[in-house]
């Protein structure tokens, strides 16, 4: 089938399952997402079966660690897949919600009511996981899914959708519901992005090729989920236990992601407290450190940090360490080189909290907290459709609500326009 008509045909099938969706009853939802859940548990040696085929390509390919790692399944993985969809099946439904209801001096009654947005495309990097949190999501908020994968998780992806979709219409979802692209050519991606008539918003989650890409070529509303260039600041008078611990888990943790730590910025006055140590404990996890010359002549037989640096999203284990003589001087590097998407300091003095909060410009902004804890699952909103660095309709963590829109809804007993 000619690549145009196959999207369009898919596209078309997710429309008409939307309609019915949107009107579908919680419980139905509900109980199609714990099937969903049950299967995906009861088919793991399945999934894992698919994976392992991309995980060798990937491997021949020459792919990073990071990559590889976000393209793992195992039954751990699977299990937090499924436990997600239970999660996001316990929470309150946000279609029909009335976010507002007024009364007009004629006596009308003038609302506004949370209704789906409708066909969510989704073109997506690696994670064989956003899959089911994708469907989950958009789902429960009455939308149908058209899933875009990349080429190096399609046999994984297909696995998944596979199970979701038999799952879910076995449970009384409309067929369509969770629709897939499989075929790897780029053409593909691109048709999606023309079907403005039958898609309602795109959501590219992935590199910077792929979201210029999306960006350039989308005649739909996009919502971007960019890079992660998040930075940690400890600030003059900060707990250096609390630091340690803070950023030592926002580098380490897991540092595949798009909130983990980049680079770390140090206050001059307790640089040579913490970093010694701080090196310490890096360089025995692994963590290769770029540092520029005054932490080098802190911390000895660590690599020059080159400008490149600071404008690197690693998602490995490097790390950029820059000392800073002032909270303006590490404000002003946030502002030049972050991607707006998770900023943290370390500090015990309120006021410079404060400053901080209100200054920098990010989708999350944390007090003493690690940056990896910019997530759905942390947040309360269950499993999450990714973190948005876009600026209109959601920024952040995007829950159920988000993937919701609202009409207005009039309530009247004859009222004319004068």
């Amino acid at each position: 089938m000619e690549i145009k008509t196959y999207v369009t045909e898919k596209a078309s099938n997710a429309k008409a399952a939307a309609r019915k969706l949107a009107v579908l009853s919680s419980s139905i939802k509900n109980a199609a997402l714990i099937r969903m859940a049950d299967a995906l548990v009861a088919q793991a040696p399945a999934l894992v079966s698919a994976n392992v085929k991309d995980l060798d390509e990937a491997k021949r390919r020459g792919l990073s660690k990071a990559m590889i790692d976000r393209l793992t399944l195992n039954p751990k993985r699977i299990g937090e897949m499924a436990a997600g969809l239970r999660e996001v099946a316990a929470l309150p439904d946000p279609v029909g919600e009335v976010v507002r209801m007024v009364r007009r001096p004629n006596g009308m009654q003038v609302g506004r009511v949370r209704v789906p947005i409708g066909v969510i495309g989704i073109v997506y990097e690696s994670r064989p996981n956003v899959t089911a949190d994708a469907a989950s999501l958009c789902l429960k908020a009455g939308n149908a899914v058209l899933l875009r994968g990349g080429s190096e998780a399609i046999h994984s992806n297909g696995a998944i959708v596979k199970v979701l979709s038999e799952a879910g219409a076995a449970a009384g979802l409309p067929e369509g519901s969770v629709a897939f692209l499989d075929n790897p050519d780029r053409q593909a991606v691109m048709e999606m992005l023309k079907l403005d008539g039958l898609i309602d918003l795109i959501i590219p989650r992935g590199g910077e090729g792929l979201m210029k890409m999306v960006t350039e070529n989308s005649r739909i509303p996009v919502i971007k989920h960019d890079k992660g260039l998040c930075h940690t600041y400890v600030d003059d008078g900060a707990d250096l236990a609390m630091a340690h611990a803070i950023c030592f888990n926002a580098k380490v943790q897991r540092p595949g992601t798009c909130n983990a730590m980049e680079t770390l910025l140090v206050h001059e006055k307790i640089a040579a407290a913490l970093l010694p140590k701080m090196a310490h404990a890096f360089q025995k996890a692994g963590v290769e450190l770029r540092g520029c010359p005054r932490t080098r002549a802190i911390v000895a037989g660590i690599n020059e940090a080159k400008e490149e640096d600071w404008t690197t999203e690693y998602l490995d284990l490097i790390l950029s360490v820059k000392v800073v003589k002032t909270m303006d001087e590490a404000m002003e590097h946030i502002a030049r080189y972050g991607s707006q998407h998770s900023e943290a300091i370390i500090t015990q003095d309120y006021a410079r909290s404060r400053r901080f909060l209100n200054e920098v410009d990010a989708c999350a902004v944390f007090v003493n907290a690690s940056t990896r804890l910019n997530d759905g699952y942390q947040f309360g909103l269950g499993a999450e459709i990714g973190i948005s660095t876009s600026r209109i309709h959601a920024r952040g963590p995007m829950g159920l609500e988000e993937l919701t829109t609202t009409k207005y809804i009039v309530l009247g007993e004859g009222q004319l326009r004068e």
